[in-house]
């Protein structure tokens, strides 16, 4: 593509049929060919690393604060199932709604309604619960994984979105030319057009 598009630019620069609209099109296409190849990587990589940057922040303060405890089954709650909470991961699981007892990081008692992996919850059974710094239940944090799955999504993303604007402004451009370049020819046919086929018309 690049060499063609080079090679369209020089084959216009002297040909005789050469209009000024066919060469700014030929020019066009070379600078969108440029900025495709390194304007647009480079704003993918950009997005990419201050939304890894962001998550990273995002995920150091989430370990700071939601705390790994153990809860102790009372008893199943009265709905039986309900969907886990979002935890940062691509999945969603089914989870078993239970009546349970957890200290806090703080060191206060809690209790209530959570739901659980646990396929069999009887009363005494414990399960891992991730607190807040005051004991209220909380996702997990988002794991390193997740993280830079979202991160280089969102560079892929970013980047996808870049290119499409740039192809998207060529169009508008060329667009623009062509109808210039008609607007030309109809203004040229209504000087000529009347007197075209006449003998010594134009003489």
């Amino acid at each position: 593509m690049a060499v063609r598009t080079m090679s369209g630019v020089w084959r216009w620069r002297h040909n005789p049929l050469r209009r000024r609209t066919d060469l700014a099109e030929a020019w066009l296409a070379l600078v969108t060919l440029v900025v495709m190849v390194l304007a647009v990587p480079a704003v993918g990589a950009l997005c990419g690393s201050l939304t890894d940057a962001s998550l990273r922040q995002a995920l150091a303060e989430q370990r700071r604060h939601r705390h790994v405890t153990a809860a102790v089954v009372v008893a199943r709650a009265e709905h039986q199932t309900a969907p886990a909470q979002p935890d940062g991961s691509m999945g969603r699981v089914t989870r078993t709604r239970v009546v349970a007892n957890w200290t806090a990081h703080d060191g206060s008692s809690h209790t209530g309604t959570l739901g659980t992996t646990l396929k069999a919850p009887a009363p005494g059974a414990t399960f891992r619960l991730w607190t807040d710094d005051h004991g209220s239940p909380v996702p997990h944090p988002m794991t390193t994984g997740a993280a830079a799955t979202h991160a280089v999504f969102s560079g892929i993303c970013a980047a996808a979105m870049a290119a499409g604007l740039v192809e998207g402004t060529r169009r508008l451009i060329v667009w623009r030319l062509i109808r210039r370049r008609y607007e030309r020819l109809d203004r040229a046919w209504a000087r000529y057009g009347p007197d075209w086929g006449r003998t010594g018309a134009g003489s």
